[in-house]
């Protein structure tokens, strides 16, 4: 165990605090008895994340951000479900960075792929029975009773005979136990919090306007910096105007870092007039040409010509040219923003022997690992502070404005914080990468699908994150949705090509599944109708009888009415998915003006297994901002490139969904039989084909590039 402790950390007298160990394959629950009033616990191994305070009080401490998804109340309600705690005892407080908080599959502590709850699902519920067990054996043993005469309700310990302890009284007796490394479980029709619908614990402070986010951090001593950023991809500074920013009101000095130049100042606004006020002159950069055409080129021309083999089952080749229908088509989809709320930000205090960062990030082990990098500190020297987070999909788990705040935290010897303006959001992102791809597939006589070829063109993310994972140039994130669809095809091909292209990409919520969900549902529908078959029945009759997303397919069409009759000027679609552990399948009834090249979505119904329902609420709300946030990206989002950069600057030139158009949205939630899954990312993929697919039924135009565009439906021609 470490001796290195956190001032973060620490244990009141009579407090009992459990702890976890995760190694490879398994979680080791430990017993971290206190040693004296105010006795810290160690920083790192383990890490205490249930505490029972002297008054009864629990306290769940939790290793994931907290992004608005609900994720911190859903891990509370396992733990203390398993306690068997009062749930108006229950609070959750966020976690430094700490070894026990890495995830179990990944081995680091960030917060994506749905993957909070479903990769700690056990341990957690171990974590409250464990908790559970000691207080009961703690009670026991005062009482001079047998263990399992004892039961636990809403915080208290209760004895054959009528006695009673809570759970605060029972705390120091309970600490110096032996913590069961496996305690029995609750059976599901025992959960009294699982699958109910909780008062959740972050709701109050945020209505209140008392959550402080990364962007509302304020340190003694601290000044605020913005960077001038380059304008082309590759650019460098040559030269600056030191002198004229430091002439600003409030400016303290420039600093110039490997490819910006930062402005620190006592306030943001001196901050960002010394940056104007810098009139840098840049290098050319890497592709000083680049722009939408030059793009869009470079993407089809690697539909033709060499590609790795992402998957071969059966002779595709051979099936199609045997088929009696070929279809054969194009899809396209652009460059799509993060566009969060909170502009990216971090605090950064760099101290003779620590590091302290307050950040709302992601990627809490790869922001300690690169501040200590730059530091030259061991990790545990440097103190990762998560803030919640105005919004994140992915883009706050990247490093750079890390690398710049400890930077500048070195340099100025003072706390610094990093601001980005929303100009800098849009110029500077790591985009969702842009993909076109071509997709034939045969049927039979009977129209019976028997064979899909489809290649797949996308900058590859991993490629720049961790190259190791690609592996025979396949990167996996770029060709989830296609590997791995949910139909069994006899004869399958899937082939994958890196465009040479200098943007950067990075995850964006649902990743690969987000754009090649488009075109899998699309050209499902494509078939259908070429088959003229129904598109549910189509569908169901590709997929496993009884499986996961066969179940949820079946769900929506009950649900929707799907083959009911449809409002007058309406059409429907439906699209299925399933990645992240869990299935989605989605239905959307849409009116479409052909003259304004106009599309109404009125009604989403959605139907999702996940597998056990922790926080229904929290589903049901993940769902409803996934079909927000697909819809938008169907219908209006396309980042701009020219002048070898990005030419999109604010939300005025992107446009997101409005309120006026947000349709009503219906969420069904299976009972399922199924493991656990990811909620936060499989609700956003099915949106944007869903509607494709009901605007083709509505008009017969199949639209098969995003966003829809309205000149294809005013002209009738995709």
């Amino acid at each position: 165990m470490s001796e290195d402790m956190s001032r973060r950390f620490f244990i009141k007298s009579g407090l009992l605090v459990l702890a976890a160990a995760i190694t490879p394959g398994a979680v080791v629950l430990m017993n971290v008895s206190p040693g004296g009033a105010s006795a810290p616990a160690p920083s790192f191994r383990p890490h205490a994340f249930v505490e029972i305070d002297a008054d009864g009080s629990v306290t769940v401490w939790v290793g994931q951000t907290d992004l608005g998804q609900g994720t911190h109340t859903g891990i509370a309600m396992i733990i203390a479900d398993e306690l068997d705690a009062g749930w108006n005892r229950v609070r959750t407080r966020m976690a430094l960075a700490a070894e026990p908080f890495k995830d179990p599959e990944w081995g680091m502590q960030a917060t994506g792929g749905s993957t909070s709850i479903r990769h700690r699902w056990d341990m957690l519920r171990k974590a409250g029975a464990a908790a559970r067990l000691m207080l009961v054996r703690a009670a026991a043993a005062s009482w001079g009773v047998d263990p399992a005469a004892c039961t636990t309700r809403e915080g208290q310990v209760l004895g054959p005979d009528g006695r009673s302890a809570t759970y605060g009284d029972l705390a120091a007796r309970a600490a110096v136990l032996q913590v069961p490394a496996d305690p029995p479980l609750k059976n599901p029709g025992d959960y009294v919090f699982i699958g109910t619908l909780k008062r959740r614990l972050d709701l109050e402070d945020k209505v209140q306007g008392r959550t402080a986010f990364g962007f509302d951090t304020r340190l003694p001593g601290m000044c605020v910096a913005v960077l001038a950023h380059p304008p082309r991809f590759g650019a460098r500074p040559l030269a600056f105007d030191a002198d004229g920013a430091r002439k600003v009101r409030g400016v303290l000095d420039v600093v110039p870092l490997d490819s910006a130049v930062a402005v620190c100042a006592e306030t943001a606004w001196a901050a960002m007039q010394g940056r104007d006020a810098l009139r840098v002159t840049w290098s050319g950069g890497d592709r000083p040409d680049l722009n939408d055409d030059a793009i869009a080129a470079e993407l089809k021309a690697k539909l033709d010509g060499p590609a790795a083999l992402a998957g071969d089952a059966g002779d595709a080749e051979k099936a199609l040219s045997g088929a009696s229908t070929v279809v054969e088509s194009v899809y396209a989809v652009p460059y799509v923003a993060h566009a969060q709320l909170e502009p990216t930000n971090c605090t950064a205090h760099v101290e003779k022997d620590r590091c302290r960062i307050w950040a709302p990030t992601q990627g809490q082990t790869a922001t300690q690992a690169e501040a200590a990098r730059i530091c030259g500190l061991p990790p545990e020297k440097v103190e990762v502070m998560t803030t919640p987070c105005g919004g994140g999909f992915g883009r706050r788990g990247e490093t750079e404005v890390v690398t710049e705040a400890v930077s500048l935290s070195r340099a100025m010897n003072r706390p610094v914080k990093v601001l980005w303006t929303r100009d800098d959001e849009f110029a500077h992102d790591v985009f969702r990468p842009a993909s076109v791809c071509r997709i034939s597939g045969g049927l039979d006589a009977d129209g019976n699908l028997v064979a899909w070829s489809h290649r797949v063109v996308a900058a590859s993310i991993m490629s720049r994150l961790w190259p190791s994972a690609v592996q025979n140039g396949i990167d996996p994130t770029s060709v989830e949705g296609v590997a791995g669809m949910p139909y069994a095809i006899p004869n399958l091909r899937i082939e994958y090509a890196i465009p040479d292209l200098p943007i950067p990409v990075g995850w964006l919520r649902s990743v690969g599944n987000s754009y090649n969900c488009f075109t899998v549902e699309s050209f499902m529908d494509e078939l259908a109708h070429a088959a003229g078959k129904d598109p549910v029945a189509f569908r169901l009759g590709l997929m496993e009888k009884d499986s996961r997303p066969h179940r949820t397919l079946s769900l929506l069409a009950d649900k929707a009415g799907w083959g009911g009759p449809v409002p007058e000027g309406r059409a429907r679609g439906v699209a299925v998915t399933e990645c992240f552990g869990s299935s989605v399948a989605q239905m959307a009834e849409v009116s479409v003006d052909q003259k304004k090249g106009a599309v109404t979505v009125h009604r989403v119904v959605c139907a999702v297994d996940c597998g056990t329902a922790v926080y229904p609420d929290a589903i049901t709300a993940q769902m409803e901002g996934a079909v927000v946030m697909g819809l938008s990206i169907a219908l209006n989002e396309r980042v701009r490139f020219a002048g070898g950069g990005v030419s999109t600057a604010g939300y005025g030139r992107y446009r997101l969904l409005g309120m006026a158009e947000v349709p009503a949205v219906e969420v069904h939630i299976a009972q399922s039989r199924h493991p656990v899954g990811g909620i936060g990312e499989p609700g956003l993929p099915p949106v944007a084909p869903a509607v494709a697919n009901a605007v083709f039924a509505a008009t017969g135009v199949r639209l098969r590039e995003l966003p829809l565009s309205r000149e294809a439906l005013k002209t009738g021609f995709a």
